[in-house]
């Protein structure tokens, strides 16, 4: 990985600002059930080198995930590529985010190099042999999805916009919301309740909520303890004016017995 070159020269960086958000928020929320954390990898716009034989020949993908592979390089380093015949297992699921300039490419519509180079299509359908691949055309608003079968990739047929990876325990979709300050729809994945897998972000902003929201509570349980000790005291107040008035009554009465020559204290 250290030997083969990240980049090349004059090669053009991603085309527009949509293209690193939704990678992010891919890699964000690609959070497979079936594998543990530190055995889940995924990259945006990261070269993937897949023939040993021929070290100048990659492809890069707008966003890929990998299974059963460590996060880290030797489990110790960032990446700079990903070498296929070092790292051992091939991706599980490409995203090509569909532009002008490369849509002819993404859906396999250009005939190889006369130099026999294979498209991408080909390197993810006959070489790579990637279980699943998908378009996302954001002008459109719409995706597709290509499944490997008999080493063929068939598009399948999704319902309400999403696809549900029973291998990851993982759904992708279409989401309505805000990302980075934009409202559009955008690819995500969803859980098993189909539930929007959160980013960092949108985890602190709930715990934040749920935090806002508690103690919202707790001010709202003060308040009333306040107000039951307010009523409380006022009962106290009233009982006591109640025992003044009581005693003035009794006061009064044995006067006015007194002023009449009995005396109250005597017994009858």
């Amino acid at each position: 990985m250290y030997d083969l070159p990240s980049e090349e020269v004059g090669e053009p960086g991603l085309p527009d600002q949509f293209h690193p958000l939704q990678a992010e928020l891919l890699r964000l929320t690609f959070q497979p059930r079936t594998y543990p954390s530190e055995r889940v990898f995924s990259a945006m716009d990261l070269n993937i080198y897949y023939d040993e034989n021929n070290t100048r020949r990659y492809k890069r993908p707008d966003w890929f995930g990998v299974v059963g592979v460590s996060q880290l390089y030797e489990e110790q380093d960032l990446r700079l590529s990903y070498v296929i015949w070092q790292e051992g297992v091939n991706p599980f699921i490409v995203v090509e985010l569909l532009s002008p300039s490369t849509q002819a490419q993404d859906l396999g519509q250009v005939a190889s190099d006369p130099d026999g180079k294979p498209t991408k299509w080909e390197v993810y359908e006959e070489i790579l042999q990637i279980p699943y691949y998908v378009v996302y055309d954001r002008e459109q608003n719409y995706f597709r999805v290509f499944h490997l079968e008999s080493g063929r990739y068939q598009e399948l047929e999704l319902n309400d916009n999403r696809l549900w990876l029973a291998e990851l325990g993982l759904g992708l979709g279409l989401w309505q919301g805000i990302n980075e300050n934009v409202d559009r729809l955008w690819l995500r994945f969803y859980d098993a309740s189909l539930n929007w897998i959160l980013t960092p972000t949108e985890q602190e902003r709930q715990r934040a909520d749920f935090e806002q929201q508690r103690a919202n509570l707790e001010q709202q349980r003060a308040n009333f303890e306040q107000q039951r000790a307010d009523f409380e005291q006022q009962r106290a107040d009233l009982e006591q004016q109640e025992k003044e008035l009581a005693q003035q009554r009794i006061e009064h009465l044995e006067r006015l017995l007194r002023e009449n020559n009995i005396n109250p204290d005597a017994n009858l």
